[in-house]
């Protein structure tokens, strides 16, 4: 990989084109701040209704106005990061609701660095369930939900989406690009809620077990910042804090939940 980050386009590589050595030092894995789809999603299960009202396909919603402030927040927050801790590669999801948190977090912050993006960090895709609440499956495709809950959401795929397994054979791939990064490379990553919990699952080695009660306890905020941390650049990562959102309470800035369906567990 070419780790300049001053050349090319915001759209030329994410963390392709890997060299071979000791691996990246730190990993911060970002949710995106709110978007108009998770207002959507969270109003549509409120009211019971079928169809979640997205204004656009799921890669082009915007971020919410409490989303742009979130990710101002964060870019604060980023901004007082030592000089010589801070990453010195930022990559997101090509969704627009991530790469608008990590443009505006990266200026905000003052970094002088190129928001790259890679469609491996993408969010999980739904299939033929995508823009449809809980009840809409259930009313919709009765087989499905049955099918849904059988399997849990580890190994369930619906037709034409992804499992949590096959997001997370993609996130192997980006890791395994960021293990052949030089030496004391320090990278952040802007994805989604899903993304961050499958990235805890590959990191940590957890169990199916393991994944869904965490995935049941815990919702990923809107913003939060989840560090893992590696000093030699080789072997596993720890697990330094998760799901933080302290700089936008610190900030007056609203902290939103915003969790996908906390079904999790087979049955």
């Amino acid at each position: 990989m070419d780790t300049s980050v001053n050349s090319g386009s915001a759209d030329d590589g994410g963390l392709a084109e890997a060299v071979q050595g000791p691996g990246a030092v730190e990993l911060l894995l970002i949710r995106h701040g709110e978007s108009e789809g998770n207002v959507a999603a969270t109003e549509a299960r409120e009211a019971g209704v079928e169809v979640i009202d997205v204004p656009a396909r799921d890669a082009d919603v915007d971020l919410s106005g409490t989303g742009r402030d979130q990710a101002k927040a964060l870019g604060t927050a980023l901004g007082r990061v030592a000089a010589e801790l801070r990453p010195d590669a930022v990559v997101s999801s090509p969704y627009a609701r991530a790469r608008q948190t990590a443009e505006i977090a990266v200026e905000t912050a003052g970094w002088p660095l190129q928001v790259r993006t890679d469609e491996r960090l993408r969010d999980r895709e739904l299939g033929i369930l995508d823009r449809l609440t809980r009840v809409g499956v259930e009313q919709r495709y009765p087989e499905e939900s049955e099918r849904r809950a059988w399997l849990g959401k580890l190994y369930y795929r619906p037709p034409g989406g992804e499992s949590w397994a096959d997001v997370a054979l993609r996130l192997r791939s980006v890791l395994a690009d960021v293990n052949s990064l030089g030496m004391g490379h320090r990278v952040m990553l802007v994805c989604h809620d899903a993304v961050i919990m499958l990235f805890r699952y590959v990191l940590e080695g957890l169990s199916e077990r393991e994944l869904l009660d965490l995935a049941s306890r815990e919702a990923i905020l809107n913003a939060s910042v989840t560090r893992f941390v590696r000093p030699s650049g080789v072997g596993p990562w720890t697990l330094e804090s998760f799901n933080v959102a302290d700089h936008l309470t610190e900030l007056g800035v609203e902290v939103t939940e915003h969790a996908g369906d906390t079904s999790a567990r087979p049955r």
